[in-house]
C-alpha cells in the first residue's frame, strides 16, 4: 500500500483543523493534508435544512469567532427574543412567562447558518480534504509521524490532531502518550455528546403573533430548551431547541408524539401545522459519542494544561474546543486553539 507524504496533516475538519488548514494557507504553507472521517466538513457543526443541529450561538466576548467571520466577510445577526418566554418549572403549576432584559446582550448566530463559517474556511484548499477516511493509529518514527488509516498510510513532520479527546483515547500511539495525558484524554467530557436538538420549520413564525419569543425553559417536560431560529433575512421560519435525555430511549415515533404534545400545550396547536420536523442525537453520532455516554449539566473543565504541550518530540500537537485554555467547549475556544497550534507547529 502506498504511502502518502504531506508536511502538514490535520486530523479532522471541524472548525478548528479547518482553522488550522486556513492560517497555513494564508502563510503560504499548502504542502497539507487533512483526514476526516465523515463524509463532510464541520464536525460538531451541522446545518441542515436551515437547522442548526450542532454549534448555534456564539456572545459578544467571544472575540475570535467575529473576528473571523469578518475575515471571511460573513454576517451574524442577533438571537429572536422579543415578546414573551415560556418557563415550564412545575408539571403541578401553570407556566410561568417572562421576557428578556431589552438591554442585556443577546447572542448572536451565523447569517446562512454556522455551516456557513466552516464552508467559508474550506473553499480555498478543498482538495485537500480527505473524507470518510478513519484513523487508527499514530506511530512516530524516526523523523516523522505515521498515521494508520483505513484509507492507507499517510506520513507527516507534524501532526494536529483536533478530534475530541474522549474520541482520540481509540487510537493507537506508538510509543504511548504519557498517563497523565492518557487519563485526561479519558476524563475530557466531549461537547454536544449527550445532546439532543430537535428543529421544526413553519410557514409563518406564529409565535411572534401570540407576542412570544419562541424560546421555552422546561425544566420538566420534553422539551430543556426551545429558541426562535428564524433565519437572518427573517424568510425562514423555525424553533429549534434541546430535547430532554429521558426520551432518548422511547421510539422515535413515541419521541416525536410527546415533544409535539408538550409544544402544542405550551405555544398553541400551529405546532402541528410545521412543514419539517428533524432531531439529531449526538450520543448516535460515532465520531462524537461512545458507548458510555455522560449527562454534563454544568460547563465541565476543559483546556486541560496536558493539552498545551507538544508530544513525540514536538511533532504531534492537540488542538479542539476541549483542548482550549480559552473558551473551551465553544466555537470560540475551538478557532482560539487553531489558531495557535499552527503557531505550535510552525516554531
Amino acid at each position: 500500500m502506498n504511502e502518502i507524504f504531506s508536511k502538514y496533516i490535520i486530523i479532522g475538519a471541524g472548525l478548528s483543523g479547518l482553522t488550522s488548514a486556513f492560517q497555513l494557507y494564508k502563510r503560504g504553507e499548502t504542502d497539507f493534508t487533512i483526514l476526516e472521517s465523515r463524509d463532510r466538513v464541520g464536525g460538531r457543526i451541522c446545518t441542515h435544512d436551515g437547522i442548526d443541529l450542532g454549534a448555534t450561538w456564539f456572545q459578544n466576548h467571544h472575540e475570535e469567532v467575529s473576528s473571523l467571520l469578518d475575515e471571511l466577510e460573513l454576517q451574524k445577526f442577533h438571537q429572536y427574543s422579543e415578546g414573551r418566554s415560556v418557563l415550564v418549572y412545575s408539571t403541578m403549576a401553570p407556566e410561568h412567562y417572562f421576557q428578556s432584559d431589552p438591554n442585556a446582550p443577546s447572542a448572536f448566530r451565523i447569517a446562512g447558518g454556522s455551516k456557513a463559517i466552516v464552508e467559508a474556511l474550506a473553499t480555498s484548499f478543498s482538495k485537500k480534504i480527505k473524507m470518510n477516511t478513519i484513523v487508527s493509529g499514530i506511530a512516530e518514527i524516526g523523523s516523522y509521524l505515521k498515521i494508520k488509516t483505513d484509507r492507507g498510510v499517510f506520513k507527516a513532520e507534524k501532526v494536529i490532531l483536533t478530534i475530541p479527546p474522549k474520541i482520540a483515547t481509540r487510537l493507537e500511539f506508538t510509543p504511548q502518550l504519557p498517563e497523565a495525558v492518557t487519563r485526561a484524554m479519558d476524563a475530557t467530557h466531549t461537547w454536544m455528546s449527550n445532546a439532543i436538538k430537535v428543529g421544526l420549520t413553519f410557514k409563518t413564525p406564529f409565535w411572534r403573533d401570540k407576542n412570544l419569543s419562541g424560546t421555552l425553559i422546561g425544566q420538566v417536560g420534553s422539551v430543556t430548551e426551545l429558541y426562535d431560529h428564524s433565519n437572518a433575512n427573517d424568510d425562514h421560519f423555525a424553533l429549534m431547541g434541546f430535547v430532554n435525555e429521558g426520551l432518548r430511549d422511547d421510539s422515535p415515533e413515541k419521541r416525536k408524539k410527546r415533544i409535539l404534545d408538550y409544544l402544542i400545550k405550551y405555544l398553541g396547536t400551529e405546532i402541528s401545522d410545521y412543514m419539517t420536523y428533524q432531531e439529531k442525537d449526538w450520543s448516535q453520532d460515532w465520531n462524537t459519542s461512545c458507548e458510555m455516554i455522560k449527562s454534563v449539566y454544568m460547563s465541565p473543565a476543559y483546556g486541560n494544561p496536558v493539552f498545551s504541550k507538544t508530544y513525540f518530540n514536538g511533532k504531534l500537537i492537540f488542538s479542539g474546543a476541549e483542548t482550549s485554555p480559552k473558551h473551551g467547549g465553544y466555537m470560540d475556544g475551538a478557532i482560539y486553539s487553531g489558531i495557535t497550534s499552527v503557531e505550535k507547529v510552525l516554531k
